[in-house]
């Protein structure tokens, strides 16, 4: 009967260890995902994208015609190629991926407060075939609605904005749109391309 018990008790046993893991990966998912909760930011879907005031990584001015597919363009905003990781891992994410948002007729760009040189050189370190654009005076990030408010005009990081994409059709109008809570996460440019006709 002792036998019996120990044999049942270590299947009990067993079993919890069985169920452990799982309860474990259920509450993580759910975390993961609240932590995707999307903030208000950014131009209303369905609206014109507003003029931009932005100059290429080689200081030329530049319009987001400029570099639209067929279809319309993929817009990244991001806040530094200089001092944020997690904005230079989601640009080398999207570096091999820019060249099949081509091939469905969207062309890609991704926009900072950074310097046109900071820029260049970030381009060209990491071989990225897509333009950087460089925001001036706050001025762009305004029109679009993604200028962070926690820095106002006289702290030394004005001018940063919430990380997230846009994307425009062949008209200009924005037809996605994803700013998430946080600077950790970010959108992920695979999902992105399945989403895009």
């Amino acid at each position: 009967m002792q036998y019996l018990s120990l044999l049942l008790s270590t299947i009990k046993l067993k079993s919890w260890f069985r169920v452990i893991p799982l309860f474990l990966s259920i509450l993580f998912s759910f975390n993961a995902y609240a932590a995707l909760t999307e903030i208000e930011a950014g131009p209303k879907l369905g609206s014109p994208l507003p003029k931009l005031a932005v100059l290429d990584q080689f200081s030329n001015k530049q319009k987001i015609e400029n570099v639209s597919g067929s279809k319309g363009t993929v817009i990244v905003v991001f806040r530094s190629a200089d001092w944020c990781p997690f904005c230079k891992r989601h640009l080398l994410e999207l570096n091999p991926l820019a060249d099949k948002f081509n091939s469905k007729g969207y062309g890609v760009t991704a926009i900072s407060y950074d310097s046109p040189e900071i820029l260049r050189a970030f381009a060209q370190e990491n071989e990225l075939n897509f333009r950087l654009l460089s925001d001036q005076n706050a001025k762009s990030f305004e029109a679009l609605n993604v200028l962070n408010a926690k820095y106002p005009p006289s702290d030394k990081h004005y001018g940063i904005p919430y990380p997230g994409v846009i994307v425009v059709d062949n008209k200009g109008l924005v037809t996605h749109k994803y700013f998430y809570e946080g600077y950790k996460k970010r959108v992920k440019f695979e999902q992105l391309l399945r989403q895009l006709n």
